[in-house]
Parts: structure tokens; C-alpha cells; sequence
């Protein structure tokens, strides 16, 4: 029989997608399954941007430019200027969502054997990206005691070497909802000049910032033109997940170039995704403000909820739409599929996404799950309730 590359056999599963057909089996025996392991709002689309696809009067269905049509760089680096983000159409490639964006970014300044340093618990696909691209990950790792903030600098300098290209961060992050602060941003910048690395921001959860605090791009500083590399999408913006249109964006001219040779590689982005992509850059901050407030609600209701549990610790997310929980439990994973084969409080439980699968150091985070706050705040207190009863009755 013919072998399976080394690669495919290291490519990390999806904690968020592996339990899925327990799920599913859950379901099958009519148990309601409230799933809070996945980063897909229940938020509507902005109508515009559907309006644009229902009402297109295309008669044929053509390939767009390889980076992005013309007029929706253009929209969008107008976009990023209201931003406080001063680039032109030239300094974006749009990409097959986020994630291609980030395998095309990895592509662009690796090679084999390089190392990329992520402050963990990191969004779990960075891992199956490097892995992909033969680049290994180097973890700092950030605690849920300091609520996820960014390890010391000495932390980071310890661990660049001479196969050290990149430091990687999402902020806010996925999975902790952690915001970094303009003075942590100003830390990573100094360490990437010092060294002369690439500071990639995964910055698609922009928007989604809470309490009075504000995100700082790494491209709204000075002195990074060179270093600075953005990614972002349109799925949580406008709750687009399924359009899979992302982005690259960057003022370094050699790094896109090689950027657009890997867009050209794959032809182009969906062109239908495109054209409702540039409609809902018209969506009013309106839609924003309700949102936020919304997710803020939620998030509120989520911790004081959680916080209830006698020996669940939680962290305090400032951005997106996650948080990471300690349980009273050994094995997160094997907690989180008996909850979906074996256990169920009136006909109903729960899907969480263990948090192992957020870190690349074993044996980090084996008590800790992912916790997406995208259901309304009836259906979370009614979740928290089920996870209380669930760790009664686990058998640790």
C-alpha cells in the first residue's frame, strides 16, 4: 500500500472540528446539543452584502484578479486608513479567507526547518499551517493566571535563533479573547527591529473590543513598514464565515510580490464572495455598536455564570468572542466527548473545545476548554447550567 507523507501524519487535528460525529450521534438519540465550540456567530450577515449576491446581474461567473479585484482593494484600504491604518490597494493580496492568508504569509518568508514564535494557547490551525510549510512553532507561553497577557520579553529573546523568522500573534486573541495593549504591541516591535523578524498580527477579531479599550494595529505604528504583516477576514467582521474571503496586508512591496505569486498559483478568490465582500464594507457602525453591546451582554453573562461553579477559573476576555475555563478535570478532551457519548440534563448537553489543541507544548492546558460565547444569553446560562451538572456527575 502506498505510505502517507510525514506531514499528513503530523498534521495536528482540529480540536474544534474532531468531535464533531459525537455530536452528530448525540443528536441522532434526540439529545439537543448547544454548541459553544465553534467560532460562528449567530449574528446576521449585514443584509447589504447578501442584497449584492441576490440581486447581481452577472451572466458569466469569471475569474477575478489573483490578489483581489481592483475596486474592492481599493474600498478596503480605505477602510483600513478610517482605521488609523495607512496603506493602499497595492499593500493588500485578498486571499481564500484568513487561513489561506496566513498559509500564503508562511509560504512567503520560510523555508523548511524555520521557526515561528506564538505566544500560547494560540488559534489551533497556526499549528497545522506551519506544519504544512515544514516551519516549526516555538511557544512562549502565556497564563491564565495574568489572564493571557503577553509573556515577558525576556521570555521571547530566549528562544530566537538563527532559524527564527517570524513572532505570530491574534489579537484580540482566539482562543482567550485577550486584547493587547498599544505598550505590548510597542514590545513586539522593539524585539522584531532588534532582530530583524517579521511581526505577523492575525488581526480578524478587530472590531470586537470591549470595556473602553482600543486595538492597536501593528501597522498603525511607525518604523515596521518592513516587519509588519496583517491578517484579517471578513468572516467575523460581518458574520461571513462561509464567504471565505480574508486578506493579506502589508507596506513590505517584496513581501507581497512573493505573496501574489502563491494567489496567482491558485487563481483567484470566489467571485461571488468578492462582490459581497465590497458591499458590506458599506455596512453603518451602527451594525457594529449593536453587536459589540451584544457580545459584551453575553460575555458578562458567560463569566458571572461560570464563575458560579465552585473550582472553575476563568479568564476575563476583553476582545472577540471566546474565553478559556480551568476545570475541575484531568482530561478536558475525554470530559468533552463523555459530555457529548455519555451524558445528558434533560435531553440537552454541551460542546466545548478542549483546550490542549490550542498549544503546541504537551501537556498545556489538558484541564482547560474554549468557551465561544455566540449563543443568545438564555441559551448560555442554560449551557452553564448543564456544564455545572456535567462535573457533578463526571467520573475523573
Amino acid at each position: 500500500m502506498p505510505t502517507i507523507s510525514q506531514k499528513g501524519i503530523k498534521m495536528p487535528e482540529s480540536p474544534i472540528r474532531k468531535l464533531v460525529p459525537y455530536a452528530e450521534d448525540a443528536k441522532k438519540r434526540g439529545i439537543n446539543v448547544f454548541h459553544l465550540n465553534i467560532g460562528q456567530p449567530d449574528i446576521k450577515t449585514p443584509q447589504i452584502a447578501l442584497d449584492a449576491v441576490k440581486n447581481n446581474t452577472l451572466e458569466t461567473l469569471a475569474y477575478a484578479r489573483s490578489e483581489g479585484s481592483e475596486t474592492y482593494r481599493a474600498k478596503l484600504a480605505n477602510y483600513y486608513v478610517n482605521n488609523h491604518i495607512p496603506v493602499t490597494a497595492n499593500d493588500i493580496v485578498v486571499t481564500t479567507g484568513g487561513s489561506e492568508a496566513l498559509l500564503f504569509t508562511i509560504g512567503s518568508i520560510t523555508d523548511p526547518g524555520d521557526e515561528i514564535i506564538i505566544p500560547e494557547p494560540f488559534y489551533a490551525n497556526y499549528n497545522g499551517f506551519s506544519t504544512a510549510s515544514g516551519v516549526t512553532v516555538v511557544p512562549v507561553i502565556s497564563k491564565i493566571e495574568d489572564n493571557f497577557a503577553l509573556p515577558k520579553i525576556e521570555d521571547f529573546e530566549k528562544l530566537i535563533t538563527k532559524k527564527t523568522k517570524a513572532i505570530l500573534i491574534c489579537n484580540p486573541g482566539n482562543p482567550t479573547g485577550y486584547l493587547y495593549s498599544e505598550e505590548e504591541i510597542e514590545k513586539l516591535k522593539q524585539i522584531v527591529l532588534k532582530h530583524d523578524l517579521y511581526l505577523i498580527a492575525d488581526e480578524v477579531y478587530r472590531e470586537f473590543t470591549y470595556d473602553g479599550l482600543k486595538h492597536t494595529s501593528v501597522l498603525s505604528l511607525e518604523g515596521l513598514d518592513a516587519h509588519a504583516i496583517v491578517i484579517d477576514s471578513v468572516s467575523k467582521r460581518y458574520s461571513m464565515c462561509g464567504a471565505r474571503i480574508g486578506c493579506i496586508v502589508s507596506k513590505n512591496k517584496e513581501f507581497i510580490a512573493t505573496a501574489i505569486k502563491f494567489a496567482q498559483a491558485r487563481l483567484s478568490p470566489p467571485t461571488y464572495a468578492l462582490i459581497a465582500s465590497e458591499a458590506a464594507l458599506d455596512t453603518p457602525q451602527s451594525y457594529f455598536e449593536e453587536v459589540i453591546e451584544e457580545y459584551v451582554e453575553r460575555r458578562n453573562t458567560l463569566i458571572a455564570e461560570l464563575e458560579k461553579i465552585d473550582g472553575v477559573k476563568v479568564a476575563n476576555p476583553k476582545g472577540a468572542f471566546y474565553c478559556v475555563a480551568e476545570l475541575p478535570v484531568k482530561d478536558s478532551d475525554h470530559f468533552a466527548q463523555w459530555m457529548l457519548e455519555a451524558f445528558d440534563h434533560n435531553k440537552e448537553t454541551l460542546m466545548v473545545a478542549p483546550a490542549s489543541g490550542f498549544y503546541s507544548t504537551s501537556g498545556e492546558g489538558k484541564n482547560q476548554v474554549r468557551i465561544a460565547y455566540v449563543l443568545n444569553k438564555k441559551d448560555l446560562i442554560r449551557s452553564v447550567e448543564i456544564l455545572k451538572e456535567a462535573l457533578k456527575k463526571y467520573p475523573n
